[in-house]
């Protein structure tokens, strides 16, 4: 923690703390720190109880994916609140584990939206890479009728397994672009030169394109 406190930079912390996450430590040095330390699970178990945005970071580094429990999973996705933290819990660990297809299903339906966030993040995943039992008319119904209101972090992981839908599903890319178009979410973000805009229409017909139009 010392170490942690040594690395804390209040010009990182502000731009962080736009983006809704409550740390000021480049994620370069911590992600050496990291490398350094190699998998500790005891220790992320432990860094993880601290409750600081730095420290969680850490400890999704180098905690063993597949040593979570379904419930302690569950609580440390409640507890995760900070944009950064969630993203790295689901993406790091939660993929690795054996319980992410059970709590994709459990997410999917809960009634806070960033726990629901959680659940479509998992669905995208499954979209491009195990849909088979997927409804994926029934997604974008729900895109369709639930997307435009949402609230920002849910909006985010619904726009993008719409673009996802689009991108690895040629049957369903049309209504896909459509629904985007319709619903405008995300239009407007502002996009840096030589990035692609999260707009689903534009980031599916770039991502096809890139692949050749398949």
């Amino acid at each position: 923690m010392a170490e942690l406190a040594a690395l804390e930079d209040p010009k990182a912390r502000a731009v962080n703390e736009r983006h809704g996450d409550d740390h000021g430590v480049n994620l370069s040095k911590l992600r050496a720190i990291a490398k350094r330390l190699k998998t500790r699970q005891e220790l992320a178990r432990e860094l993880w109880r601290t409750g600081d945005t730095a420290a969680r970071l850490l400890a999704l580094l180098i905690c063993r994916p597949k040593a979570f429990e379904r419930d302690e999973l569950d609580a440390m996705l409640r507890e995760a609140r900070t944009p950064k933290v969630q993203d790295w819990l689901v993406n790091y660990v939660v993929k690795k584990n054996p319980h992410a297809e059970e709590l994709r299903v459990a997410w999917f339906a809960d009634s806070d939206p960033v726990v629901a966030s959680a659940g479509w993040a998992l669905t995208t995943e499954r979209v491009a890479k195990k849909p088979d039992g997927l409804d994926l008319p029934a997604l974008l119904d729900a895109i369709e009728s639930e997307m435009k209101d949402a609230p920002d972090r849910l909006q985010w992981a619904m726009n993008h397994c719409l673009a996802q839908i689009g991108i690895e599903h040629a049957e369903y890319r049309t209504r896909a672009i459509a629904i985007g178009e319709r619903l405008e979410v995300l239009k407007d973000y502002p996009t840096s030169p030589g990035c692609t805009s999260p707009f689903a229409p534009v980031w599916i017909d770039e991502m096809v394109r890139r692949q050749g139009g398949k």
